[in-house]
């Protein structure tokens, strides 16, 4: 038997119609109910609120290429993602990115303590992410990223300092609004967990490309764009991480029920 369910839109109520919780949505992956967390059927209905919202449509950070490969590089590292954009918009307000500052002066920006809901927080990396930055835009004021798609455009960035396979699908995602790749940051990977795309035993580090190509067969089986998805399923995870822990933290299969 399908499963139903209601989900408040701004036109009014919609009634969701979707498979069987044992139903296999790709191989090894069931849908499982959707009124279990993190299951497929679970984002599926997600997925479906949020557009009828209009969310998660804009991924861009910056106003420019520019802006927008120095606002990845300043982010990730197991940092709040609010930590990031304050480095951001702090060497975007004093001109440091549009003038490629030298290391010095982006170094003694990023020393300097950030407010962050009234609260000063001191930058992670600052010597190492100066040099980067630096780096960084010394290349983007020289050269060009080929356009012809968003698995070329990514390993070009690869050939950057600092930026490996997550931050430059970041940039992909965010300026091409790419759905051939993926952001497999640690919200996305315990998501990809608990749904059954991802095992225990996958590691990004020797196995991106072969989990991105699992997260861009799931959106595909939802029929979502990845770019959409993934921007849903990191904000969700972002507030519902502690939960995520704790079933991750359970002996039991992680598999949908």
């Amino acid at each position: 038997m399908n499963q139903t369910a209601l989900i408040n839109t701004p036109s009014g109520e919609r009634l969701i119609c979707i498979p069987n919780p044992s139903t296999e949505l790709m191989p090894g992956v069931c849908w499982g109910r959707f009124d279990h967390l993190f299951t497929p059927a679970f984002w599926s209905i997600r997925a479906q609120y949020a557009e009828s919202h209009g969310l998660y449509r804009q991924h861009k950070l910056g106003r420019d290429f520019t802006e927008e490969v120095i606002a990845c590089l300043l982010g990730g590292f197991g940092m709040p993602a609010e930590l990031g954009i304050a480095a951001f918009n702090r060497l975007s307000e004093r001109s440091l990115i549009s003038h490629a500052a030298s290391e010095d002066e982006i170094k003694t920006a990023l020393l300097e303590p950030l407010e962050i809901r009234g609260k000063f927080m001191r930058y992670r990396y600052p010597h190492q992410k100066a040099r980067y930055v630096a780096s960084a835009l010394r290349r983007l004021n020289s050269e060009c990223p080929p356009s012809h798609n968003a698995v070329a455009f990514r390993d070009w960035l690869l050939s950057f300092d600092g930026i490996g396979l997550k931050t430059a699908s970041w940039v992909a995602r965010n300026y091409l609004g790419s759905d051939e790749v993926a952001v497999l940051d640690i919200h996305i990977i315990r998501a990809g967990l608990l749904a059954g795309v991802f095992e225990r035993t996958d590691r990004v580090e020797k196995s991106y490309l072969q989990m991105e190509r699992r997260l861009v067969d799931f959106a595909k089986a939802l029929g979502l764009k990845l770019s959409f998805l993934d921007a849903l399923i990191w904000d969700e995870m972002r507030q519902m991480g502690w939960i995520a822990l704790h079933l991750l933290s359970s002996e039991k299969t992680i598999k949908p029920r």
